[in-house]
This record gives C-alpha cells, structure tokens and sequence, in this order.
C-alpha cells in the first residue's frame, strides 16, 4: 500500500510538503501544477514550484517529489517535461483531471479527456522525451460529461507508455460534489496493466478502507483529507483509531507555514495560503475556524503568524496545555 500526497493547488507548496512528510504515511508527493503553453519554461520556475530538485528531487525526509504538468500541447509538453527530468525530477505527472473552467477553456485538465487520442499523443510524447528510468504518470478523472469514455480513456494512458493512473473517482461534471464513486475503478483496476491509485473523498480511515473495497486498489492519493486532518496518512498505515493529532501541533504547523512560505512567494499571497488551509481544517478542529474568523481579513504573514502565536498563548492559559 502507498499513500500519495496531491498536487492542491494553492497550498501544497514545498513548505507543505516537507511539514506532512516530517508528520508522516506518505510515499510520494505531487508539485502544483506548471502551466505549460507553446514554449519551454525557464529553470528557475522549476526549481520555485519544486525546491526539492536542489536535494535530489526529495523533501527534507526522503520522500520524492514529481513534477506536474497541464497543458494541451505534445511538443511543449515533452519539451518541459525533459527539462524537469534533466533538473533531476523524480517524475513527470501529467495533468488531466483539473476541472477549474479557465484551466479546461485554456485547453487544459479534464477538458482533455473528452478526446482519448489527445491523452495518448500527450503521454506518449512525453513519455519518449525523457529517460526510462524517469516515471510518466497521469492523473485522470471518470470522464468530462460523463464516464462513456473511460474504457478508451485508460487504454490511451496503457499504450501511450504510463507508469501509472491516478483515477479521481468523479467526473469534471460532479466536481467535488460527494459522493466519489470508487466502484467505477475496480474494472479499470482488475485489468490494468500498471498500478492504478485511487483518488477522491477520502477523508478517515474508514473512508481509505471503504474505497480499497470498492475500487480494489492498494494505492491511495489523499488531498483535502489530509489537509483536514495532517496526520491522516499516518493514521492510515498504522491501522490506529486514535485521536487526531492534537490542536496545538497544528497551530506550531500552521505558524511555520506562515513563516516559512513568505520566502517563496510575494507577501500579499502568503496570507491566502494560510487561510485557504485553515478552512480544510475547519472540518476537524473548532480552533481553525475560531482562528480564521481573527485572520481572515488580515494580509501580511507577520499579522497571521502573531494571530496564531495570540491563540495558542490563550488556548494555554485556559486549558493549561500546551
């Protein structure tokens, strides 16, 4: 069993990353996505979306990172592609499963899928363009409309040379509307030639052993879950029904996350980041949505990480822990 950290753009950054890898359960990451157009991308945006290609292509506890892309057209996409793997990118992931409207109008994402062909001409290119011994995967949702194409959809990213799919178990037409319907993975995962990792709606343990039930996948891609609940993978691998892990190492997370992004990014961005995360934990811990109603109007990281320092310091002068 392997657990994947998605690519959730806006705020799994590399800080993101290194600080779930630290907490533990997770056998790969995904950057965001690098939006690839009619032309090759200069170094430098590999190395801002992907820090870790200064380190082997690995975070701060060994995990590797791959390096994702989106984009309609093969030549560029092969282009950067061979780029990253010359940078020394653990692995290329091609992106056809965003359903964002401007991505799919700019011939990007899920809109792809409507044409099997173009996925494997996409995949294939790419796939040539770098070493055999750097990993090509897709990522791909049921369909566009509907899931009448999904047969020919994985067949295209077989031949065209994957290594493996990642399946987000919902449609561009469902979003991110519950429910993920993991049952329609498991024809797709019983005749694949490559290992297939199921994605969507996974949110606890007993979400992660629903979903290898029904999709019979081994292989799990976890995204708004654990940024609801950081330690979700770890509690996955352990088998363990504990508590989840306790506020005050979240709020320590998200102080580091305020800190430490702001020398990545413009200032004015850092604060949207922080927020964006404080509302998928508002689904576990009543003290992320105390703490986002303090700092949602606030912008720069200094004002956010002293909110934080503000509630912890409060937090422990009620209850006495730290």
């Amino acid at each position: 069993m392997r657990i994947i950290l998605a690519p959730m753009e806006g705020v799994v950054d590399h800080t993101m990353r290194a600080m779930l890898t630290e907490v533990g359960g997770i056998d790969r990451c995904v950057t965001e996505f690098l939006r690839i157009t009619n032309h090759l991308l200069p170094r430098r945006v590999f190395y801002r979306y992907c820090p870790e290609l200064h380190h082997g292509g690995n975070t701060a506890s060994g995990i590797p990172v791959y390096i994702q892309l989106l984009g309609g057209q093969a030549g560029p996409l092969a282009a950067n592609a061979h780029r990253a793997a010359e940078l020394g990118a653990a692995g290329i992931d091609l992106n056809f499963g965003c359903p964002a409207k401007q991505v799919n109008n700019s011939d990007g994402g899920s809109v792809i899928l409507k044409q099997p062909e173009r996925v494997f001409t996409l995949i294939q290119q790419t796939r040539q363009a770098v070493p055999v011994d750097t990993a090509v995967t897709a990522k791909i949702r049921l369909g566009f409309h509907d899931r009448s194409l999904l047969g020919d959809i994985c067949q295209a990213v077989f031949s065209a040379g994957a290594n493996e799919l990642v399946i987000h178990a919902r449609t561009r037409e469902d979003g991110y509307k519950p429910p993920a319907y993991w049952e329609a993975i498991a024809d797709i995962q019983a005749n694949s030639p490559i290992p297939i990792i199921a994605n969507g709606e996974i949110w606890s343990r007993q979400d992660y052993q629903r979903c290898i039930e029904q999709s019979g996948c081994d292989d799990i891609m976890l995204g708004r879950g654990i940024l609801s609940r950081p330690d979700l993978a770890k509690q996955i691998r352990s088998g363990a029904t504990s508590a989840a892990m306790p506020w005050p190492a979240i709020s320590t997370l998200l102080e580091q996350f305020a800190v430490v992004t702001e020398q990545h990014y413009q200032r004015k961005y850092v604060g949207n980041r922080v927020k964006q995360w404080l509302a998928y934990l508002r689904r576990n811990y009543p003290e992320a949505e105390d703490l986002f109603e303090q700092v949602k109007r606030l912008h720069w990281p200094e004002e956010i990480a002293e909110a934080i320092t503000q509630q912890r310091k409060t937090l422990l002068q009620t209850t006495g822990s730290a």
